[in-house]
């Protein structure tokens, strides 16, 4: 039996200095993320528009009534995200655009459209925008107080409507302040639709 040749010194310390640097490497990038999660970083395509509700506001006791008749289920089962839009009593030209808007990013999610409902609380204005996805909720003071912060403050009553999106189950998980941008609602809902 022979024994094995001794490894030249060089060599020995660069495959030691070698697995010493794959460690760094492994450690270094785990440590460099661990920093960027807990320091509330996060690249912008995960980042979303809207203002995160926490806790989200639960709808699911809530059965809204329809201003056609009959109740609006939420029914988680079916997967359906909804728009809802609680604007103030007598609401004009601010509500008018708004439901331009929210017919042009509705029509934007092209083959999803079908799995999104706009939620309109109260009465529609004259010359208001309404498409299939349209449904007309009577005015009901529970929902409406279930919303976080729908009536805002001064500086909100000039800019128009907030707006929200309630996910399948009946949660409100991401508020628009008044003026908006469309653009914005759009994004996020597009993030989301990719979810079901």
């Amino acid at each position: 039996m022979t024994t094995p040749a001794p490894v030249p010194t060089a060599q020995r310390d660069r495959n030691r200095l070698l697995l010493v640097l794959i460690v760094v490497l492994f450690l270094g990038s785990a440590l460099v993320a661990g920093a960027l999660r807990f320091s509330g970083w996060r690249p912008a395509g995960m980042q979303n528009h809207g203002e995160l509700l926490d806790p989200p506001a639960d709808l699911r006791a809530l059965a809204p009534r329809l201003a056609a008749g009959g109740t609006y289920a939420w029914q988680p089962v079916e997967r359906r995200w909804r728009i809802l839009v609680a604007p103030p009593a007598g609401c004009g030209d601010p509500c008018v655009a708004l439901s331009r808007e929210l017919d042009l990013v509705w029509q934007l999610f092209g083959r999803n459209a079908d799995h999104v409902d706009i939620l309109w609380l109260g009465d529609v204005p004259d010359g208001a925008v309404r498409n299939a996805a349209w449904r007309v909720l009577e005015a009901d003071p529970a929902l409406r107080a279930a919303l976080p912060r729908v009536d805002g403050g001064p500086r909100d009553a000039d800019n128009g409507v907030p707006a929200y999106v309630v996910d399948p189950n009946g949660f409100v998980i991401l508020r628009y302040a008044p003026g908006f941008d469309p653009g914005h609602l759009r994004a996020d809902m597009a993030k989301l639709l990719r979810l079901r």
